[in-house]
C-alpha cells in the first residue's frame, strides 16, 4: 500500500485478530506521527542506541481474555506504515512484568527504526515492578493461570496475535519474525523456543533467568545471610572486599575469568578488621566480619545447612551494592540503606516477592526472620510447586531447531542472574540436540552486568548477527565488543560462542584492536574439558549443576 492507503488503514475495522480459546474483547487503533525518542544507551540490548526522529506507524492494542478466566490482557502493536522492512520483532519484559514498560518502549522504538513491526504484551498482569496485584486469590491461593500467563501463555498469544495484525494490515504475512529480550524477557525467548517453537524464526536471549525457581531465590540469598546473622554491614565494606578481590583474581584482559579459582585463592575474611574509606559515614570503617559473609555468600551462591551448594553464585567481579558506577537499576544483591541509625538491607525486590507471595503466601511475610532451615525448605518448595510453569531449562530444543535460530548472551559480571545457569542450559542443550551449533550460539561476555553496565562490552552488533543467520545462513563465528576499561582505556575484542575461549595474537601486538583476538579450537558443539564440567561446585557434597 501507499503511505496514504496505510495511514488511512489504520482504524479498528481493518484487524479482525482472532486467538483460538480467547475472546477478542476490543481493538483500538490510531496513527502516531513524528514520533521522536533518543534512546539512551541504558534502554537498549542487542542493537545499538539512535535516536529516533520523525517515525509513523499505527499503534494498534488488543483487549482479549481466555475463556473462563476474569482477566484483560493487552497486547500493543507499533507498525511503521513508511518503511516497514517486511519482517516482525517482539520483545520481551523485565523482572515481574512481561511487557508495556520503559524497556519495552525503547525495544520497539528501535525497531521500527529499523522497519521492524514490532510488539508488546502485559499479559493481563499490568505494569507494576512486584506482583502483588495479581499472585494472590482471594482464597490465599496462588493465582497459578496468571503466573502461566505470565511464564509462558501470553508469549503465544502474543506472537499470534502479532502476526494477524501485520496480515490485516499489510495484506500479507511477516517474512520473519524475531523475539528480542534480556532478564526475564530472555527467559521468555527460551520458553517460546521449547514450548511454541514455529513462534519465530529467531530468538535473541540476554541475561535468561532459565532455572526461574533457583534463580529468583538466589537473588535474595546475601540478604538473607546478613539478616539471620543479624548485621547489617556498610555498602563501602562489601565494596572494599569486591575491590580487592577483583585486585587479586583480574586476568591479562581485565577482567575475572577463573571465578572458581579466585574463590580458592582469595578469602574475604582476610580483611577482616582492617580499614576502608566509607561515603556512608564520610569516615573510615573497619571491615566487618558480617560483611565478609555477605561477599562470600553473593559468590559462593545457596549453600544448604549440610555444605551442599544448591545454586551458584555470581562473579567476583560483580557489582554487590549498586554503589559503583553502573546503572542504577535497583537489582542489586546486597544492597543497604544506612541513612538511619542503624543499616537495613534494600536488597532486590525479585527474590522477596517470591518468598512473601507463592512461597510463603502472606504479602506481609516478614523476610528478615527467615530461618536457615525456611530457607533450605523455601528452596525445595520452589521447585517443587513451581518448576513445571516457571521452569525454562528444558534442553530439547529439536523442534525449535528445524525452522529456528537462537543466540543466547549473558554478562559473566551479571548483578543479579548467575551465568553459570545459562552455561549449565547451553552444556544440556549441546548433549540433548545432536550439531547444537547449527541453531544455537551462547555468548558469555567479559565485565558485562545485568543486561547493562558494568566493565565489559555490550553486545550491538547480536541482533543483526541473528537476522543473518536467519536469512542468509551466515553463522557467527564471534561478537566484536567495544568498551571503556577499568582504567579508561578504550578496548575492543571479540566474545567467542562458548565453550571458546578468545585467545590474543601476540605478533599482533595491541590488545585494544578486535582484529588482534580469534576463536580458535572447539566447536560449540564439543564437551568440555572435564576441568570445565568440574567448576561449577566445589567439594565432595556439591552436585555439579
Amino acid at each position: 500500500m501507499a503511505l496514504s492507503s496505510l495511514a488511512e488503514a489504520c482504524v479498528p475495522s481493518t484487524f479482525t485478530p482472532t486467538l483460538p480459546g480467547a475472546e477478542i474483547l476490543s481493538i483500538e487503533a490510531s496513527m502516531v506521527k513524528n514520533y521522536n525518542f533518543d534512546i539512551p544507551d541504558a534502554l537498549v540490548f542487542a542493537n545499538p542506541p539512535v535516536n529516533v526522529e520523525n517515525a509513523n506507524f499505527c499503534n494498534v492494542t488488543v483487549t482479549y481474555t481466555h475463556s473462563g478466566h476474569n482477566e484483560e490482557a493487552h497486547v500493543e502493536a507499533w507498525l511503521p506504515v513508511d518503511n516497514w522492512n517486511g519482517r516482525f520483532q517482539a520483545v520481551g519484559g523485565g523482572g515481574w512484568v512481561t511487557g508495556r514498560f520503559v524497556f519495552s518502549y525503547a525495544t520497539m522504538a528501535r525497531a521500527i527504526y529499523d522497519g521492524y513491526a514490532t510488539i508488546t504484551t502485559d499479559a493481563g498482569l499490568g505494569t507494576e515492578l512486584i506482583p502483588n496485584s495479581w499472585a494472590l486469590q482471594n482464597s490465599g491461593d496462588v493465582n497459578l493461570h496468571k503466573l502461566e500467563d505470565f511464564a509462558s501463555t501470553s508469549l503465544n498469544d502474543e506472537a499470534i496475535i502479532g502476526k494477524s495484525l501485520i496480515k490485516s494490515f499489510y495484506g500479507q504475512p511477516p517474512s520473519f519474525s524475531y523475539w528480542l529480550g534480556c532478564s526475564s524477557g530472555g527467559r521468555q525467548g527460551i520458553m517460546l523456543g521449547q514450548r511454541y517453537p514455529t513462534a519465530y524464526d529467531g530468538i535473541a536471549a540476554g541475561a535468561p533467568a532459565i532455572h526461574f525457581t533457583e534463580t529468583v531465590l538466589n537473588t535474595f540469598w546475601a540478604e538473607h545471610v546478613m539478616t539471620r546473622d543479624g548485621h547489617i554491614p556498610y555498602g563501602c565494606e562489601i565494596d572494599a572486599i569486591s575491590a580487592a578481590a577483583v585486585s587479586k583474581c583480574t586476568g591479562s584482559d581485565g577482567f575475572v575469568l577463573e571465578v572458581e579459582e579466585c574463590l580458592n585463592q582469595f578469602s574475604p575474611f582476610d580483611l577482616v578488621g582492617t580499614s576502608t574509606t566509607c561515603a556512608e559515614t564520610k569516615t573510615t570503617v573497619a571491615i566487618s566480619e558480617a560483611a565478609a559473609k555477605v561477599a562470600k555468600a553473593a559468590w559462593e551462591g545457596i549453600i544448604s545447612s549440610s555444605g551442599e551448594r544448591l545454586w551458584p553464585g555470581l562473579s567476583i567481579d560483580t557489582d554487590l551494592t549498586g554503589n559503583y558506577p553502573v546503572v542504577r537499576n535497583q537489582r542489586y544483591v546486597a544492597s543497604t540503606d544506612c541513612s538511619g541509625e542503624r543499616c537495613v538491607p534494600v536488597g532486590n525486590f525479585f527474590g522477596k516477592s517470591w518468598v512473601s507471595l507463592f512461597l510463603a503466601k502472606d504479602p506481609n511475610f516478614n523476610t528478615s526472620n527467615i530461618t536457615p532451615e525456611q530457607f533450605e525448605n523455601f528452596f525445595h518448595t520452589s521447585k517443587q510447586q513451581y518448576d513445571s510453569i516457571t521452569g525454562t531449562n528444558d534442553p530439547d530444543l529439536s523442534e525449535f531447531k528445524k525452522t529456528g535460530k537462537m543466540l543466547v548472551w549473558h554478562g559473566l559480571a551479571d548483578n543479579l542472574i548467575s551465568p553459570k545457569g545459562t552455561e549449565k542450559y547451553s552444556r544440556d542443550v549441546t548433549k540433548r540436540v545432536d550439531n547444537a551449533e547449527e541453531f544455537y550460539r551462547y555468548y558469555p561476555v567479559p565485565g558485562l552486568a545485568h543486561c547493562m553496565g558494568g566493565y565489559g562490552g555490550r553486545p550491538y552488533s547480536l541482533f543483526e548477527q541473528l537476522r543473518t543467520w536467519v536469512e542468509n545462513g551466515t553463522a557467527p563465528e564471534s561478537l566484536p565488543v567495544s568498551f571503556s576499561d577499568r582504567h579508561g582505556v578504550i578496548q575492543n575484542r571479540v566474545v567467542c560462542p562458548w565453550p571458546q575461549k578468545a585467545e590474543f595474537d601476540s605478533d599482533c601486538g595491541d590488545v585494544t584492536k578486535a582484529e588482534c583476538w580469534s576463536c580458535p579450537g572447539r566447536g560449540t558443539n564439543e564437551e568440555p574439558k572435564a576441568e570445565e564440567k568440574e567448576s561449577n561446585l566445589r567439594g565432595n557434597k556439591h552436585e555439579e549443576l
